[in-house]
Formats: structure tokens, sequence, C-alpha cells
């Protein structure tokens, strides 16, 4: 008895099915018309970010390009027995996508009763859907026709339906989906997404060529932008580096920059207001002799009406020279503008001293990164903060070396005022996990036209070993303290994508009649510099509407 990977060919015989080989299978991907007879099923586009399941997040994030672009067929995924009648107006070819490790020995998903089924995978590996085994794509030949299409306990693909013309086997080697946690996109999870993307650059508005860009060597990394008038104001943390060092000084070397902009295309450079000493650490521990400010990140400006000043809060890193994550023990800094007003946003500012650090009071999720984000928003009458930590410790007596090196996380904070003091919530609340279970790094928090708290977001590369959605992503709340499961933004099915690795948005700025911008930073791989670009974005009111009725709906 031959079987496909699990898929047993002994039962597909016995159902009065026949074979051809794989030299027979078609080699040209064109769609041919077919008509779905079954109530309740419709047909979908088979491309990148599409859920192959209604009501389900498991979505495709790698396609063979033979297969992209087809019309196939929405199936379940519920384990309940049923079919699907298709009509064909012409001899045709059914492609469909066997997730390999889905079935044991004495099962089978389907029949394709009056089909004669591909002996061997048209394309091995063709196919990588999020949460799900690896697929392998099969062809099923018929004739001209209306044919049913059984279905049981196991899920399986329907991705389309093309010519009957020939075509050679070969494996495409696309990953296991299982590698993926299963995540939402904004807009193909949805009927309709909360946020249209309408326009934004098709490449980096700032790159090594730029002004300004002279001496930064590494390019950009996380920070915020904030539009005062017609001008936006931009702090981008610059991984500058040195001539003289390798690449890794970029993240050491770091700096606070400020640029601005009249349309967040052309930017010039202003000024620096913090720099970094690069100075690495003389020990493993959260020793006081180590240079607590050897690198510095991530700078927020918050205005504080009540002193009527620009607050900053940053990041300042203890920088270790041999254990990874060499940014260690986290610290944030408050600082304040000196000049009063919303003009005092370029500084200069003084220091007010450190308003959260490691210490008693740190929870273990926070890790040997430490307190690696802070972005404060007020709620009522007091001050929450979103504050993140990294490569968490499973038990104290695991410090300092030993602590996972895949959970980057964010907590909430709390005070009555913006200066502090500033508190810990408990780990009844921390983590905030309910967004994505295990990454989410540098929230920012704007407040939408109905009240609604959104928080965008870095939501993890798709590289170096993480699988994460590669794209930025926002989530939602009424109180600031409960947050909604993380939507990610698809901005490349809208813009061209010119970059390998999605990092951290920096803003979500109002423009008007619902538009509103986003400026980001990106890498391209084999580029030591990091670019910055811009994407603008319309919200969609009527599906605001329904996302804060789920909200209310779900706090009760």
């Amino acid at each position: 008895m031959r079987r496909i990977g699990r898929f047993i060919i002994g039962v597909f015989l016995s159902a009065n099915l026949g074979f051809v080989s794989a030299s027979e299978i078609s080699s040209s991907w064109k769609s041919v018309s077919f008509e779905v007879m079954t109530p309740g099923f419709s047909k979908c586009t088979t491309s990148k970010y599409v859920n192959v399941f209604p009501g389900k997040k498991n979505s495709i994030v790698r396609i063979a390009p033979e297969i992209d672009g087809l019309t196939g067929i929405m199936m379940p995924a519920d384990k309940v027995d049923g079919y699907v009648e298709i009509k064909l107006e012409h001899p045709s070819k059914l492609i469909v996508g066997i997730f390999r490790d889905s079935l044991d020995e004495k099962s089978v998903s389907a029949v394709f009763t009056g089909g004669i089924l591909s002996d061997v995978p048209v394309l091995k590996n063709g196919l990588t859907v999020t949460g799900m085994p690896c697929v392998d794509i099969y062809s099923v030949r018929y004739g001209k026709g209306t044919f049913r299409i059984g279905f049981g306990s196991e899920p399986f693909l329907i991705l389309g339906v093309v010519k009957d013309i020939k075509y050679r086997s070969q494996n495409v080697s696309l990953p296991d989906g299982r590698l993926w946690t299963p995540f939402i996109i904004d807009g193909f999870y949805d009927d309709e997404p909360l946020f249209e993307i309408v326009g934004g650059s098709d490449g980096p508005v700032i790159d090594e060529k730029s002004a300004g860009a002279e001496d930064i060597l590494g390019g950009f990394e996380g920070g915020a932008c904030v539009k005062i008038g017609d001008t936006y104001h931009m702090f981008p943390t610059e991984r500058a580096g040195s001539s003289d060092m390798p690449d890794y000084y970029d993240r050491v070397k770091t700096r606070i920059g400020h640029w601005t902009s009249r349309d967040a295309i052309n930017w010039e450079r202003k000024s620096s207001i913090y720099e970094a000493s690069g100075t690495y650490a003389i020990s493993h521990e959260d020793n006081p002799l180590n240079d607590r400010r050897g690198a510095i990140w991530s700078y927020m400006p918050v205005f504080n009406k009540e002193a009527n000043r620009w607050n900053g809060f940053y990041l300042a890193y203890t920088v270790d020279r041999e254990l990874s994550p060499n940014h260690s023990f986290g610290r944030i800094w408050r600082c304040e503008s000196l000049q009063e007003g919303y003009d005092g946003i370029a500084g200069p500012y003084r220091d007010c001293g450190i308003v959260m650090e490691p210490g008693l009071d740190s929870q273990l999720w926070e890790g040997r990164q430490g307190v690696d984000s802070f972005f404060p928003y007020k709620v009522g009458n007091r001050w929450l903060s979103l504050y993140g930590g990294a490569f968490p410790f499973r038990k104290w007596g695991d410090y300092p070396a030993v602590y996972d090196k895949k959970w980057w996380g964010v907590g909430l904070a709390e005070s009555s005022s913006i200066e502090g003091p500033w508190v810990r919530m408990d780990t009844t609340i921390n983590p905030v996990t309910s967004i994505h279970p295990w990454f989410l790094e540098n929230p920012i928090v704007s407040v939408l036209p109905n009240g609604l708290l959104i928080a965008i977001f870095d939501g993890g590369p798709d590289g170096w070993g993480l699988h994460l959605p590669n794209m930025f992503g926002y989530s939602l709340s009424l109180d600031g303290v409960n947050w909604s499961e993380a939507h990610y933004f698809p901005i490349e099915t809208k813009v061209r994508k010119w970059w390998d690795i999605m990092r951290t948005p920096l803003c979500l700025i109002p423009e008007g009649n619902g538009i509103y911008t986003v400026v980001y930073a990106a890498i391209c791989n084999g580029r030591r510099f990091h670019p910055i670009a811009t994407v603008q974005l319309k919200i969609n009111d009527s599906v605001l509407a329904k996302r804060e009725i789920e909200l209310n709906i779900q706090s009760r």
C-alpha cells in the first residue's frame, strides 16, 4: 500500500480512482472557470495572507508562484462530515493542498469521486499555512460535469482549477507552518479592515544617501514622531556606530536625533538630543560600576498639559560584550523641555532621573533586558504606561545568565502624574499577553475619534528564526488596561515591498478626513543602513463602531 505522506493511497484505490504520473501534471497554472453548487461555500483567491478556513486565523505566509492567484474554495476546518459540489464546463484539474501530517493511517480527508489523483505531489512543500503542517500540492483530473468532493475529520484545501496540461513534479521546500503562531491580518481575517492602506512611499524616505545621515552608519530603529501644526518632529534611535568598528557596534554607539519635515517625505536633521557612551560593561551582573548609559534607545515625547512642557522618556542600557542580548538591564529616564509650550519640542531638555529600572519590584518576565520601552498615556485622572521587557528569567536564581531567548512582551505601570512615581501593576495583569502571547515591542498609544485607545507596535520579524508576522500591528482598548488581540497591517499588498524585515512604527498621526500617517523603520538584508519610510492609512468608521461594540460586550 502506497502512501502520500500519511495519506493512504489504498483508500483512494478502493474508491475506484486511477492515478497519473508526475510528468503528466500541468505546466501552466492558468485558472479555468467553475461553479460552486453547494450553498454555504464561496470562492476565494489563493494568495499570500489569505485565511484558508472561515473564522480561523490560519493564513498563507509562503506560496509557490504556480498557485499564487488561482481561484479556490473556502473549506471548513471543523471535523464534520460533508461535501461540496463543483461544476466544470471543460475537462480540468483540481489543485488541492494536503496537510502532510494531518491524517492518520486509518483515515482520509476526502474522496474525489470521479477524479484521477496524481500519484505524487505536483509541488511538494508548496504552501505554508500558519499553525498547520507542511502542505503538498496534488492535482485531481476531472472531465466535464458536476462532481461531489467529500470531506471528513481532517482538513484539506481546494486551491484552484486549471487546464488539463502537463507539468513535472518538484519540491518547492517551503517551511512547515507550525513554526508560526497564527495571527490576524487586518482585512483578511475580518470581512473589512479597520484601516485601508491608501498610500505611502515605495521606498525609503531616509536612507544612507540622505542629507543628515552621513555619519549614521547603521540607520534607524525605534523612537517616535509627533506633528505640531504643519511640522512633523521625529526622534528616531540613530544607530550611529563607528567607522573603525564592525556592524554590531551600531547597536551600541547610538543617539537620539531630532528630524523635521513638512510632508513626512523630505526630512531635515536638526540636532542630537542624547548620545550614548558606547562603553561595554565590566561584568555580566547589573553592577553599579558598569556604564548604565552604554546604549540609548526609544525616545518617546509626551506633552504634559499641567506643566505646559514636553516630557521625553528614553531607554538606557548596560551593554554586555559577551552575553546575548548585549542590551541588558534597561532603565527608563525622564527628561523635560526647558522651554514651555509646544515649541519646546526641539529642546534643550534637562534630565529628571530614572522612572523605572530593574530592582526589588521587577517581575520575572522583564528578564535580562530589563525595562526596554516605556510609553505613558492618560486615562481619566491617572497615567498608565505600557512598558517592555524581554529574555525573561524563569526564577530569580537564573539571574543573570539563564533566560528564555525567545520572548518579548509588555506590562502596565501606573502613576497619579506623568512625573511619577511609577508603580508596576501586579502579575495578575502583567505581562499583557492578550495582544500576542510572546512578542510585542515598542507600543505607542493614541486615541481614536470614538475615544478608543489604540496601540501600534513592532509585530516582530519573519526571520532570525522567529517566524513572526513581519508587519507592524495594532491593538484596541476601552480602558487602557485590557487590550484586544493584535491585528497586523499588510501594507505590502498596497505599497511596493522594498524591505525584508519590517520593524517599528514611530507614530499614528491623524491628518483629517480619517487619514493617518505612519512613519516606520525597516531592514533590507545585506545593507548595514536601516532606512525610514512612510505609509498612509484611512480608518473605516463603521468597522471602528463594530470594534467598540465588541469590546464593550467582552468587558461585561
